[in-house]
């Protein structure tokens, strides 16, 4: 089987203040994903990460997401591939610390975006990570675009190309929330969302979040499950200790879950 799991970037960062990991949560969820795949062999796993209060705060200063044109902007654009390697640096290090054999993958060497959209990103060194029982890892990015000169990709963004090319049967993303709210911070959590319902209930994130906060993330994962069929996609929390490796073995169904019904 193969599974998608994004440790978000508000789990494995304080988004409210810049440049600052969750270094002992970003160890224990690797150490949670070491042993679910020991515990489950024929486990594939592609995994990634958000940028949390690296690049997402350097990303808006810049104003890169929205495009890259003038000496200034391009300068801001390798500024910003560098903030988010500091906090891919960390994850590589803290997988390679717990057994996880991770391939790390930047987006922003091979992906093409059009208009925002991706239209091209290397796929064959993933698929052969996989074939040898290694983790690929990706993450929120820079890229270059055919139209904004330059531009940002969520991990979203590159789930969703990977998936319409690989067909996983789950795309995991833990977070800090318990799942999607119907208002936030202290709603309910909403247990099922099909792809075209209408978000009424479903707010925008509270901090930094250039790439779209949680309304952004429901609608982008809606799509993904009505373009690839059999999929679901859960929406959970990743600070409950044990939770992410349950959940990567099958043995809980927490948060929301995105898909046909």
């Amino acid at each position: 089987m193969l599974i998608f799991l994004k440790l978000g970037g508000s789990l494995i960062t304080d988004k409210n203040s810049a440049r600052v990991p969750r270094l002992q949560t970003l160890t224990r969820l690797l150490a949670e994903v070491a042993a679910a795949r020991a515990a489950r062999p024929e486990l594939q796993l592609v995994l990634g990460h958000g940028s949390g209060s690296f690049g997402h705060v350097e990303a808006r200063r810049f104003g890169t997401r929205q495009g890259v044109r003038t000496l200034e902007e391009w300068h801001g654009f390798a500024e910003v591939q560098a903030v988010a390697g500091l906090l891919n640096r960390l994850v590589v290090d803290a997988a390679r610390a717990t057994g996880v054999p991770v391939v790390n993958l930047p987006p922003s060497a091979s992906a093409v975006c059009r208009d925002g959209v991706i239209e091209s990103l290397a796929i064959a060194p993933l698929q052969v990570a996989l074939e040898q029982a290694l983790v690929p890892l990706v993450f929120g990015d820079v890229a270059i675009d055919d139209e904004r000169g330059g531009t940002i990709v969520s991990t979203e963004d590159v789930f969703a190309y990977l998936a319409r090319a690989l067909r996983p049967a789950q795309v995991l993303l833990a977070g800090r929330e318990a799942g999607v709210l119907t208002h936030y911070p202290d709603g309910v959590i909403v247990p099922h969302i099909r792809p075209g319902e209408p978000l009424n209930a479903v707010g925008e994130s509270q901090a930094v979040d250039v790439t779209g906060g949680m309304a952004g993330k429901v609608r982008a994962m809606q799509a993904l499950a009505a373009a690839v069929p059999g999929l679901t996609v859960r929406i959970f929390s990743g600070d409950l200790p044990g939770l992410v490796q349950a959940t990567l073995l099958g043995e809980a169904q927490p948060g929301t879950t995105i898909g046909q019904f």
